[in-house]
């Protein structure tokens, strides 16, 4: 058993805290208050290889294990949730998705392009009335001949109007229920695919996230992933390694909002010395990092799972449910710690406590993340 990152993921995880401090810290606040999409910042982000890190060289990808893209995760997470919550849904559902199961001529089309960061995807499987119920479908996709004609709504849709490739899961056959579930690659610009207007959030509010209105889309058979009825396995796949994605975002918000108590702390006095020094904020301190800590073995441990080919659905659960845990209970004690400086927007831990409260809910709440590890357990 080793607890040492190698040489590449200590460069990996500097290139990305650098990255962080130098592109995303400057106009983060700003961005959050306008609700602005951090475009150039991605643009940069895919230049560099963070938006298709483990996909294959010859896709254009980084070739890299799951633990660099945790650890790069992390650190981008710290300073904006906005940014990493993009390049989780790339590399973790887009990417890992396409060049899982996708055709070589799909992965040629599209994969090569995602990975090298030239366009970013979207992953459309919650409805208005399909959220945690993923089996509950009613976007339809009829065959007819060569095409399928596809008609429904998506919500929650990140990157709903900056991506370019949509993974689209539809009802081919009800009377299959979830077997009759299929996955579809559909481009933006399609006629009669409509975007809706952005959401107005309580927290990762610079995150672009629509709802999406499919009316009669002209869908080629060949831009189905799989067979037909796949939709459901490929969705639920996906999304295991998704959970790890947005597990390494939980623990970047805490880590974040962690480091921002500790510096403050260190140079806020009262009653004659720095606040580090009274024990009330020494225990805080000390509960933030046990409770970091923890989440970060959880986190790495899924990842490793993942590397090594093994079964990782139940662990990459419990990374997501404790360090979504972690990430609300770190932040609330570090707007604590900051007193009323705290809950200002320059001191930044506002906005982390904002955006830590989504890692409770999206790619499956923590609600499903019990019903995963309980089956888990008991099978």
């Amino acid at each position: 058993m080793h607890f040492e990152l190698t040489e590449e993921h200590i460069a990996v995880r500097d290139a990305a805290r650098d990255f962080a401090q130098a592109e995303l810290l400057p106009g983060v606040i700003e961005r959050d208050t306008e609700a602005k999409f951090p475009f150039e910042q991605i643009k940069k982000m895919g230049e560099l290889g963070f938006m298709g890190m483990m996909v294959d060289p010859k896709y254009n990808g980084g070739g890299m294990d799951t633990i660099s893209y945790v650890l790069a995760m992390e650190e981008i997470s710290k300073i904006d949730a906005s940014a990493s919550v993009s390049m989780s849904v790339n590399n973790s559902l887009v990417c890992w998705g396409l060049e899982k199961y996708g055709t070589e001529s799909q992965k040629e089309k599209y994969l090569k392009r995602l990975a090298a960061g030239e366009i970013i995807g979207a992953f459309c499987l919650s409805e208005p009335e399909a959220g945690s119920d993923a089996t509950s479908q009613k976007t339809t996709a009829e065959l007819r001949g060569d095409h399928y004609i596809l008609n429904g709504t998506k919500n929650w849709i990140t990157n709903g109007s900056s991506a370019s490739v949509y993974l689209v899961i539809a009802q081919t056959d009800i009377s299959k229920g979830h077997k009759g579930i299929s996955a579809f690659i559909v481009e933006k610009g399609w006629d009669g695919f409509l975007i809706g207007k952005k959401e107005d959030k309580l927290g990762i509010r610079g995150s672009d996230t629509h709802s999406l209105m499919f009316t009669d889309v002209k869908v080629p058979v060949e831009n189905r992933i799989g067979e037909e009825g796949f939709g459901f396995t490929f969705a639920m796949e996906t999304l295991n390694g998704g959970r790890i994605g947005i597990a390494a975002q939980a623990l970047g918000i805490a880590s974040g909002a962690y480091e921002l108590a500790v510096a403050y702390s260190k140079e806020r006095k009262a009653f004659g010395k720095p606040i580090s020094q009274h024990q009330a904020i020494q225990f805080k301190l000390a509960d933030m990092a046990t409770q970091i800590e923890a989440a970060r073995l959880l986190v790495l441990k899924s990842a490793w799972l993942k590397d090594q080919g093994q079964d990782y659905a139940y662990a990459s659960a419990m990374a997501k449910l404790y360090a979504s845990e972690v990430a609300m209970n770190v932040t609330i004690e570090a707007v604590q710690v900051h007193g009323g400086y705290g809950y200002v927007k320059e001191y930044h831990v506002e906005r982390l406590m904002r955006d830590a409260k989504i890692t409770q809910i999206y790619e499956g709440t923590s609600e499903i993340q019990k019903i995963v590890i309980s089956r888990s357990l008991l099978r």
